[in-house]
Parts: C-alpha cells; structure tokens; sequence
C-alpha cells in the first residue's frame, strides 16, 4: 500500500480489517507455494494485514465492518455502542469521520494494536516476544513461559499485560489489564477483561491471530475474530510519530475530521 494512502487512512485509524477465519485461511493458503519449508515457530519479520483490505480503493476516508460479528454486548452497553456506530457511520458517510484517539495520536492499545492498518514488526528474543507498531511507534511486549501477576498487582495501561507460551506450533498469548479507557471499535469493556490470542504460521510468509475477548462485565459471550498477516521482507520500518496534530488531518470544533488543504499541509 503507497504510503500516502495509509495516511489517509489514518481519520478512520480505530477502524481496522475484520478477517473471517475461514475465509483467511483459505486466502492465504491459496497464496502460499505449497512446496516451501515453514518454520511454524519463525514469526519474526515485518507483518503487514492480509489480504489488503485498502488495495484499489482510492476513496479520501475508509472505515472498514467491526470484525466477525461484532460483540454480543448485555446492556444497556448493546444499545450505546450500537447508537455511537451509527453516529459514526452517518459522520463518514457525511464526509466528516468522527474523531478518535488514533486521530489525536494516542496509542492504540490492546487489541486495535493487531489490526496493522500500519505495519508491525515482531522480534524474537529468549523469552520476549516484541511487537512494534510503525504507527506512533507503539511497543508491546509479550513475555515467553512467564506467570501472569495477580490482577491486584497489574497497572491498567494500553496495552495491559502479556503472557505467552507455544502450544505446539501455536503461540497462545493471555493479556489482561488494558485500562478501561482504551476502546477497540469504540466497544466498552471492564477491567476484567480477557484477551486470549492464538497466533500460528500457516503457511510461507503468512500468519493468523484468531482473538478472543471475553469480559464477564460487559459480554454476553466471548467474541472471537481472526487477523491474517503477510510477512514483507522488503520493507524497511519508518519512525511515525505525530505531534498533538496529524499532518493531514484537522480535528474540528464539533469533534469531526477534515483533510487540510494545501495550503495548511507542510
């Protein structure tokens, strides 16, 4: 994806690709050489989404469906967060998104940080797993056949905390104590919140993470989605970050998006 076009994708940065896990599979089986050797443990490398979700499309804003199909809230958290998409929906079609703390460069947090509407590059080292987001230089770390703390012990943050551990040629990762303010597709959720991911190589270049959010407070039923990913081993990682305002974008007085003119970009 040209890199001009990932900034413009960046009014709607909260929205990210929803990959069926049936339909990722077979896609990217289909795009893998069936006679390469797969390290299944080898997740390293520069990740990109797949299949790419903004290929050919040119439209100036994208939000793209919340992923799988979207959570089974209780309420009156169902109907909240059902009135706050369609708000958001009408603001887009309107050509004037609405704004999101990606817009105001905060980090994404846990799970939106997956979604790589940017690249993410994944590091290996013993006992760490590292993923580093291109956009707003995020970092999250995922620490390899470690306890989780006792939730009294853990400090909300974005990205809460990340245990892992293969289970056979899956790396099963739990994180728990994502601050409650962080919202993946605007969806509330509890400080009881827990994120469970089943990352595996399925073929080469080619990576799933199938996601479970379960959160005894607000869900009716843990809600379950899947990432896919291709390896790039042509890109080079760039430093993004953006200071208190986006280069392409303006936040408006009524809390919507607008593309700067010419003029107010440089």
């Amino acid at each position: 994806m040209p890199k001009n076009q990932r900034f413009l994708l960046l009014a709607t940065a909260m929205a990210v690709s929803a990959i069926a896990s049936n339909a990722g599979a077979q896609e990217q089986t289909e795009a893998a050489a069936p006679s390469a050797a797969v390290d299944a443990r080898d997740i390293s490398g520069i990740w990109e989404i797949w299949p790419d979700p903004f290929a050919g499309d040119e439209n100036t804003f994208l939000e793209l469906p919340v992923p799988g199909d979207g959570p089974n809230l209780k309420e009156p958290y169902a109907t909240e967060w059902k009135n706050l998409r369609q708000e958001r929906e009408d603001l887009l079609m309107a050509g004037t998104p609405k704004v999101d703390p990606s817009t105001q460069c905060m980090p994404e947090g846990m799970p939106m940080i997956m979604g790589a509407i940017f690249p993410l590059e994944i590091l290996q080292t013993p006992g760490q797993v590292t993923v580093l987001a291109e956009f707003l230089t995020q970092t999250r770390r995922i620490y390899i056949d470690a306890p989780m703390p006792p939730d009294e012990e853990l400090i909300p943050n974005f990205y809460g905390y990340s245990t892992g551990h293969w289970d056979g040629d899956t790396l099963v990762v739990t994180t728990k104590g994502v601050k409650e303010e962080v919202r993946f597709f605007e969806i509330p959720h509890s400080l009881e919140m827990v994120i469970t991911e089943r990352i595996n190589v399925t073929g080469p270049d080619l990576m799933e993470n199938e996601i479970t959010i379960e959160d005894p407070v607000m869900l009716k039923e843990p809600y379950t989605f899947t990432y896919g990913y291709r390896r790039n081993r042509e890109y080079t990682m760039m430093e993004y970050f953006c200071d208190r305002e986006d280069p392409l974008f303006k936040v408006n007085d009524d809390g919507t998006v607008e593309m700067k003119t010419g003029d107010e970009v440089g």
